[in-house]
């Protein structure tokens, strides 16, 4: 019975999560700014500035460098893509370099998104970390704790699983799709463990798959389980036409994992791993993106306790109106991705 509220509660709640993403219709319409900052040998340091092109109007960001470092002469190169915008350029930070220098970002306020930080120093230590409007600044250590590196890439799997619609509306659909409280834990943990095959996998470069390839199939997947969600009639269970994504949740949840966890090393790769703790800050990201499921997963199975009962005397059109905004949110991904893969 609980499960069941909570299906028809994630219902409601997919549906308006959907609606109000749907104006952008992306995957992560404001994912986070990227400064990578390579120091050489002279004090020269080479700046890349990635940014998303989808965020808010009059939020414009872009990066603070410490008062020592002067912009060298020429102009900057700038590639822009349907996402995004990459500005490269330098500066020479001379005999004081990076440690120790404070790194900003302005605008992070307005723009409502945070900015990664990944610094290579001369030395060859490379660090990561994370501006954010309650962290404005970012000081560039002598040497990165362990604790350090296990918060940072746990912060960074928690934001990239909440801020990519396509993994949390197919997390949210497993929770529409499975009524039972077992089988919804193990459809959940059989998830986790797909897309954590296929994330330390693709991370360390033993499995290395187009990006734009897998993206397409992660958007496929969405749209099978959109699919199985807006069937009418749905047999009982051990009904010989129960399809295999409602008999085995968990072998499905399982396959598409694989899948997903592609996407996640993607991101994982764009930020880099730091040398020498590559073991912890992989573990600390798999574990910050289960975080970012549970925060999915535990206040949809909330609601659906609490609002169950009402919800079961909504229309039948509201009730599949999630499978509807899922199915077509996948479909536009598709004929997107397929359009700029092939």
């Amino acid at each position: 019975m609980i499960a069941r509220r909570a299906c028809r509660a994630a219902a409601l709640a997919i549906a308006a999560a959907a609606a109000l993403a749907s104006g952008a219709a992306r995957a992560h319409p404001l994912a986070p700014a990227l400064l990578s900052l390579e120091e050489g040998a002279d004090g020269v340091v080479a700046v890349t500035w990635k940014v998303s092109r989808l965020r808010p109007t009059g939020s414009d960001v872009a990066p603070v460098l410490p008062a020592h470092c002067a912009r060298l002469p020429g102009a900057p190169e700038i590639a822009v893509s349907e996402l995004d915008v990459t500005e490269r350029f330098r500066v020479d930070c001379g005999e004081r370099g990076l440690v120790g220098a404070r790194i900003a970002v302005a605008g992070l306020d307005r723009s409502r998104t945070d900015a990664l930080l990944h610094v290579r120093l001369a030395d060859g230590r490379s660090l990561r970390g994370l501006v954010s409007e309650r962290e404005p600044t970012y000081v560039v250590p002598e040497r990165e704790s362990a604790a350090a590196v296990a918060h940072g890439y746990f912060g960074l799997g928690v934001e990239h699983l909440l801020t990519g619609l396509d993994h949390v509306l197919f997390v949210a659909g497993l929770v529409l799709l499975v009524p039972g409280g077992r089988r919804l834990v193990a459809t959940i943990t059989s998830f986790t463990l797909g897309h954590s095959v296929t994330l330390s996998l693709a991370t360390l470069g033993v499995v290395e798959v187009p990006a734009m390839l897998f993206e397409l199939l992660i958007a496929v997947s969405i749209l099978l389980l959109g699919a199985e969600l807006a069937r009418r009639d749905v047999p009982p269970d051990g009904d010989a036409g129960v399809s295999w994504l409602r008999r085995r949740p968990w072998v499905m949840a399982f396959s598409f994992g694989l899948l997903h966890g592609l996407g996640f090393a993607g991101a994982l790769a764009e930020i880099g791993l730091p040398h020498g703790d590559i073991p912890l800050a992989l573990v600390a990201f798999n574990v910050g993106v289960e975080a970012g499921q549970l925060l999915i997963v535990a206040p949809l199975v909330a609601l659906g306790y609490m609002a169950g009962p009402r919800m079961a005397r909504l229309p039948d059109f509201v009730r599949r109106a999630p499978a509807y905004a899922i199915g077509s949110l996948a479909a536009y991904w598709c004929f997107e991705r397929a359009v700029l893969f092939l």
